[in-house]
C-alpha cells in the first residue's frame, strides 16, 4: 500500500499540470451534466416501508385515487380579539372573503369554510379554514404563495389574529448559507494558526471545496435517474467538506514534516502520500463503512443519503492522493511557514505540547483513564431516557406563524387537535361494509384518550372507509403513543366481530412508528459498523486490542453526546442558553445521523493518531516512546481538525429550526468528547497500561491477515544531498526496502 501510494504521489507531483487539468475537466463535466440534467422528481418511494402507518398511507393512495393527500395544504387559524367571537358579522365576513379568494386560485383544489364545516371552537373564539392544493409544496410558485399571504394580510386588517400552519407557506429547514460560510472562515483561521502559511491553510480548503463541488454536481446530474435531490446531498456536503479538509490537512502536514527531515519537494510529497496517504485511505474506508451501513436501517431516503455521502468521501480521498500532491508540486515552498522559507528548509519537529501531554498521561495512566471513563459515563446516563419523535410546529420559535397557529388551535380545540389520527378501514370482507365501518369508528371513539371521531367517508368502490380520531393529548406525548397502541390492540377483536380490519396512520402515527423503527434499528446499525470497522482496523494496526479500544472509546463518546442532547433538548438543562424554546422528544433521525457521522470522524482521528504511533513502534521505538512520538507529530493536526469540525457544527446551533439546532449541538459535543477526551486522553492512557501488549497479534491471525504496510516500512529513503539533485530535484529512485523492526 505505502509503496503504491508513494509512486502515485511522485507521479502526481511530476505531472502536476496534467493531474490538475484532469480534475478541472471532471469538475467541468459534472457541472455541465448537472446544468443539463432534468430536475429530480419524487420517485414515490415510501419513507419507511413495512411500518403500519406507511402501509395504511399507501392503502389510502390506492383506494382513494386522485385525493389531495399528497398536495400542499394550509390551515388558516382565526382568533377573535379578547371577549369577541369569530362568528360576529365583521369577523365572519373577513373569513368568508379569505376563503373565497383562496378558492379562486388555479392551484387550489379546495378551500373549506369553517362556518360550513363546523370548524369553530365551542366558545366561538377560534376557527380554522383548510386550503388544499393540487400540487406539492415544492411545486407551488411564488405567485401561489403571494396570493395566499395577501388574503391572510387582508383578514388581519379586519382585527382578527390570523396564523397559518401547514406545508404551503412553511419554510423548509436548511443547513447551509451563513452557517457553512462561518464554518469555512473559522476553518481557515484554524489552518492559518496551525500552519503559519496562507498557502498551507488555503490548500486544504480549496481541495475540499473542489471535492464538494464535484460530489454535489454528480448528485444533481444523476438525480433524475436515481431519485436523488439536493436534500439527499445534504449529508454529502457536510461530510465532504469535513473529511476533505481533514485528509488534505494530514497530507500537507506530513509533507512539511518530510521537508523538515531534509527531503526535496518531490521526495517529500511522495513520502507524504505513501505514509499519511495510507492513513487517509483506511480512514476513508471507515467513514464509507459507517455511511453505507445506513442501508441496514431500512429507510430508502437514509440509504440514498448514506451512499451519496460515501461517494463524497471517496472523492475526498482521491483528491487527497492526487490533486493535493499536484498542488504541492506547484507551490512546494509556499506551504512552508515563513520562518522555514527564510531558513531554507522546514524546521524539524521538536518537543511540543503534544509530546508533553503524552508524557503527562503516561505518568498517570490509571487516573486519566478513570477520569475519562467516569466523566463520559456520567454524561451518558441521560441517554437511557432517550425519547424519539418528530418535532413539529410546537418546537418552532414563537416568532413563527406555524408555532402561533399550533398554540391557537391547542387553546381553542384541545392539545390533541394538532395531531389527529387517521384510520383507514378495509371492509371488503364484511357482510355489511357501512355497518362494519361505523362499528369500528364507534369502538375507537369509546377508547379512553379519544375526544371525538369523524363520520366514516367511503371511496367510490365502497370497500374502504376513512375517518379521523382526535386524541386528548398532544401529538408527541407518551399518552398519545399509548393511545395508538391501545387502538391497534383492539383490531383483532373488531376483525372477528365485523369481518373488517383497519390500520392507523396520519402524521402523528407515522412519527410514532418511524421513531420506534429507528430506535429498534440503532443497535443493529451500531453492531454492523463497529464489527466491520474492527475488522478493518485489525488489518491496519495488526493488533487485537487497539481496534477494541477504538470501538470502546467511540461508544463512550457517542453515548455521552446522546446524553448531552437528551439533557438539553429533552429535559431542558441549559436550554435557554441555546435558544431552545420548547423541549420534547429528540428527532427520530438524530441518533442515526450522530452515530454515522461521529463514527466516521472518530475513526479518522484514531487512524491518523495511532497509525503514527504504530509507525514509530515498527521502526524501533519502545511502546511508551511510540506514544510520545505519535503525539509529537500528529496531536497538533488532530486537534486542529477537531476544532474545525466543532466550529463548523457549532455554527448550526444558532439556527432557528429545532432540528438543525439539535444536530449541530449533538455533532459538536460528540466531536469534542471523542477528539479531546477519548483520542487525546483515553487512548494514550490505555496504550500506556498495555505497553507492548497493545500491538499483540496471534501468530495464526498474523499469517491470515493481508499486509498493507500502512506504516511505510518499505519507504526508508535517506535525504538526498544537493549534489545528488538534477535541476533542483533528486534523481529518480525507488524507496529502499527494509524489514520492519517489529510486527
Amino acid at each position: 500500500m505505502a509503496t503504491l501510494l508513494y509512486r502515485l504521489g511522485r507521479t502526481a507531483f511530476q505531472r502536476r499540470w496534467l493531474v490538475t487539468l484532469l480534475w478541472a475537466v471532471i469538475l467541468g463535466a459534472v457541472g455541465v451534466g448537472a446544468a443539463k440534467a432534468p430536475a429530480a422528481s419524487d420517485d414515490g418511494t415510501s419513507f419507511m416501508p413495512g411500518i403500519e402507518a406507511q402501509k395504511a398511507f399507501d392503502l389510502i393512495g390506492e383506494r382513494f385515487p386522485g385525493s389531495d393527500a399528497d398536495g400542499a395544504d394550509a390551515r388558516i387559524v382565526f382568533v377573535a380579539p379578547g371577549g369577541q367571537r369569530v362568528t360576529a358579522a365583521g369577523h365572519r365576513a373577513a373569513v368568508d372573503t379569505l376563503v373565497t379568494e383562496a378558492a379562486e386560485e388555479p392551484q387550489v383544489a379546495s378551500a373549506v369554510n369553517p362556518f360550513e364545516a363546523g370548524a369553530v371552537s365551542k366558545d366561538g373564539s377560534t376557527a380554522y379554514a383548510t386550503v388544499s392544493y393540487k400540487v406539492k409544496a415544492d411545486d407551488l410558485t411564488d405567485a401561489d404563495r403571494t396570493a395566499l399571504e395577501a388574503a391572510v394580510d387582508k383578514a388581519r386588517a379586519s382585527g382578527l389574529t390570523v396564523e397559518v400552519a401547514g406545508t404551503a407557506l412553511a419554510t423548509q429547514p436548511a443547513a447551509g448559507g451563513s452557517s457553512e460560510a462561518i464554518g469555512i472562515v473559522l476553518a481557515a483561521v484554524v489552518l492559518l494558526i496551525t500552519f503559519g502559511s496562507l498557502a498551507a491553510a488555503g490548500l486544504p480548503l480549496l481541495t475540499a471545496v473542489i471535492g464538494v463541488g464535484i460530489s454535489m454536481a454528480s448528485i444533481m446530474a444523476l438525480g433524475s435517474a436515481f431519485g436523488l435531490s439536493l436534500t439527499t446531498g445534504t449529508l454529502a456536503t457536510m461530510l465532504g467538506l469535513a473529511v476533505g479538509i481533514d485528509y488534505a490537512l494530514f497530507v500537507v502536514s506530513r509533507y512539511r514534516e518530510e521537508r523538515a527531515g531534509g527531503h526535496a519537494p518531490r521526495e517529500a510529497t511522495a513520502l507524504a502520500v505513501g505514509t499519511a496517504g495510507s492513513a487517509v485511505v483506511f480512514a476513508g474506508l471507515t467513514v464509507v463503512i459507517a455511511l453505507a451501513g445506513l442501508s441496514v436501517v431500512g429507510v430508502p431516503m437514509l440509504t440514498k443519503m448514506g451512499l451519496c455521502a460515501a461517494g463524497a468521501v471517496v472523492v475526498a480521498v482521491l483528491i487527497a492522493l492526487t490533486l493535493v500532491p499536484a498542488l504541492l508540486g506547484m507551490w512546494p515552498e509556499a506551504v512552508l511557514s515563513r520562518a522555514a522559507r527564510k531558513a531554507g528548509r522546514a524546521a524539524r519537529p521538536a518537543d511540543n505540547g503534544g509530546s508533553r501531554w503524552a508524557r503527562f498521561v503516561l505518568r498517570r495512566p490509571v487516573a486519566v483513564l478513570v477520569a475519562c471513563v467516569a466523566g463520559l459515563g456520567v454524561l451518558a446516563l441521560p441517554a437511557a431516557h432517550l425519547e424519539l419523535g418528530m418535532p413539529g410546529d410546537e418546537s418552532k420559535p414563537v416568532s413563527s406563524t406555524e408555532r402561533r397557529a399550533y398554540d391557537a388551535l391547542a387553546d381553542g380545540f384541545g392539545a390533541g387537535f394538532n395531531g389527529p389520527l387517521t384510520i383507514v378501514a378495509d371492509v371488503r370482507g364484511a357482510a355489511g361494509p357501512k355497518a362494519a365501518a361505523q362499528s369500528i369508528a364507534r369502538e375507537i371513539g369509546a377508547t379512553r384518550g379519544v375526544v371525538s371521531v369523524s363520520a366514516p367517508r367511503f371511496n367510490e368502490a365502497g370497500d374502504t372507509a376513512l375517518f379521523s380520531a382526535v386524541p386528548t393529548a398532544g401529538p408527541n406525548t407518551e399518552d398519545t403513543k399509548n393511545l395508538v397502541r391501545a387502538i391497534r390492540a383492539e383490531r383483532a377483536g373488531l376483525e372477528r366481530e365485523t369481518g373488517a380490519t383497519f390500520e392507523v396512520t396520519g402524521s402523528t402515527a407515522m412519527n410514532i412508528d418511524v421513531a420506534q423503527a429507528l430506535q429498534d434499528a440503532l443497535v443493529p446499525y451500531l453492531a454492523v459498523i463497529v464489527l466491520l470497522a474492527l475488522l478493518l482496523l485489525l488489518v491496519v494496526f495488526r493488533s487485537v486490542l487497539v481496534p477494541v479500544k477504538a470501538a470502546f472509546g467511540f461508544l463512550l463518546s457517542v453515548l455521552a453526546a446522546l446524553g448531552a442532547v437528551v439533557a438539553v433538548f429533552q429535559w431542558g438543562w441549559g436550554a435557554e442558553l441555546l435558544g431552545v424554546e420548547q423541549t420534547g422528544p429528540i428527532m427520530s433521525l438524530m441518533p442515526i445521523f450522530l452515530v454515522g457521522i461521529v463514527f466516521g470522524l472518530a475513526m479518522d482521528y484514531e487512524v491518523f493518531l495511532v497509525a503514527r504511533m504504530r509507525e514509530a513502534y515498527v521502526h524501533g521505538d519502545r511502546a511508551p516512546q511510540a506514544v510520545v512520538t505519535g503525539f509529537r507529530h500528529s496531536a497538533r493536526v488532530v486537534v486542529a481538525a477537531a476544532v474545525i469540525m466543532i466550529a463548523v457544527f457549532s455554527g448550526f446551533v444558532g439556527a432557528a429550526e429545532s432540528m438543525i439546532k439539535t444536530i449541530g449541538f449533538g455533532l459538536a459535543v460528540a466531536v469534542l468528547f471523542d477528539a479531546f477526551v477519548v483520542r487525546m486522553a483515553l487512548v494514550p492512557a490505555v496504550l500506556a497500561l498495555l505497553g507492548d501488549r497493545a500491538w499483540w497479534l496471534p501468530g495464526w491471525l498474523d499469517r491470515l491477515l493481508p499486509r498493507v504496510d500502512v506504516e511505510g516500512v518499505g519507504l526508508t529513503v535517506p535525504p538526498v544531498p544537493a549534489a545528488g539533485r538534477v535541476g533542483g530535484e533528486p534523481a529518480q529512485q525507488e524507496p529502499a526496502r527494509t524489514e520492519p523492526a517489529r510486527t
